[in-house]
């Protein structure tokens, strides 16, 4: 089996595992066992077919370049590039500290009008922004930041070196990727990366929606969460956030490579900062449009706390369905101001700072 064939495997048994984690619950009505297990049937079934593809496309080789086989398995892992994991995770602390502000407000606002939380405290992003310093200090402005930026250490690195890696496997060149490559590697990168980097997400979202109610270190409100809600509690809403994940980094990461690739071959504009600035802008407007809906369910459910065995939501669908109902459908779009106003500066800032760092002579 080549280098490449492994990986894949490998990458598709980690998805797996992760989703079966959630399937092992006595009650089979409970909505994250429920999602993950068609999370795991879907996976199952793309495994099989990329298998099915392998075995057909890569022609069975005889034992006597067995030796030439490992010669070049080994040359491939040395050329793999462990630059995009490093600076991937760079540039995504990087963002997230200086949008993280914008990012609060926008958990503020879809938490407001949920059942536990009838009160209508903020009327927009600049209001909310004026009513927290005043009320909570503008250190409140950066509740969450450390499991924030712990969060981006891990998500970010994954999510990026993955992606890159992946397109890797099907194209040798940049100018060879296709949108239906370069979405099926953000969709495979974004549910990996967020799937593992779930519980950082949620104490940061029990952070930033709770605020001063919430005391105590990070690692104290993880042992917190763990005692008081169990394994489960950390990866609350985990399904939801890997939607979201397939949606955002399928959306964002294509939309950027295939507008730089087209500003660059169009000859208007070099591979300079004002190219990455306008790649990156359509990029976070693209992921804000397509992610919203499934992030109001997903900060939603992340912030409910179920220690009586009661689910506000059962699930995604759910979720949508209920805020449609009762709050109506622009609803969903609860916080698509500071939502697109952090996305769009957050890839601002992480695209020119990759591209940055991809230009050091190391």
């Amino acid at each position: 089996m080549s280098l490449k064939r492994r990986l894949l495997s490998m990458l598709l048994c980690c998805v797996y595992c992760v989703a079966s984690l959630f399937c092992l619950h006595p009650d089979r009505n409970n909505c994250v066992s429920h999602g993950a297990r068609n999370l795991v049937t879907v996976v199952q079934q793309l495994y099989q077919r990329v298998m099915r593809l392998l075995r057909t496309t890569l022609p069975r080789r005889s034992e006597s370049v067995g030796l030439q086989q490992a010669e070049g398995s080994a040359t491939e892992m040395a050329n793999l590039n462990w630059k995009p994991f490093v600076y991937g995770g760079m540039a995504s602390i990087v963002a997230e500290f200086g949008t993280f502000p914008i990012d609060l407000t926008k958990t503020r606002l879809q938490v407001q009008g949920q059942s536990q939380c009838m009160e209508v405290r903020y009327r927009g992003m600049f209001h909310a922004l004026l009513r927290i310093g005043r009320e909570e200090g503008i250190r409140a402005l950066y509740s969450g930041i450390s499991p924030a930026l712990l969060r981006q250490a891990s998500y970010g690195t994954i999510k990026i070196g993955t992606y890159n890696t992946l397109k890797k496997f099907f194209v040798s060149r940049p100018e060879d990727e296709t949108m239906v490559i370069n979405v099926f590697c953000g969709v495979v990168s974004g549910v990996l990366s967020s799937s593992l980097a779930n519980p950082t997400d949620v104490l940061k979202i029990r952070m930033q929606a709770q605020g001063s109610l919430l005391q105590g270190s990070m690692m104290a409100n993880f042992i917190n969460i763990y005692q008081t809600e169990g394994t489960r509690g950390l990866w609350r809403g985990v399904i939801p956030t890997a939607q979201r994940a397939a949606i955002v980094v399928g959306v964002e990461l294509p939309v950027y490579d295939i507008t730089k690739k087209h500003l660059i071959r169009s000859g208007l504009m070099g591979d300079t900062v004002l190219t990455h600035f306008i790649s990156s802008f359509a990029c976070g407007l693209a992921g804000a449009l397509a992610s919203n809906p499934v992030d109001v369910v997903r900060t939603r459910m992340m912030n409910q706390r179920v220690l009586s065995g009661n689910f506000l939501y059962k699930g995604t669908l759910d979720g949508l369905m209920q805020t449609w109902r009762n709050e109506g459908f622009f609803a969903l779009y609860k916080g698509f101001w500071p939502n697109w106003l952090r996305l769009g500066p957050w890839n601002i800032i992480f695209f020119i700072t990759f591209e940055q760092l991809k230009k050091l002579p190391l």
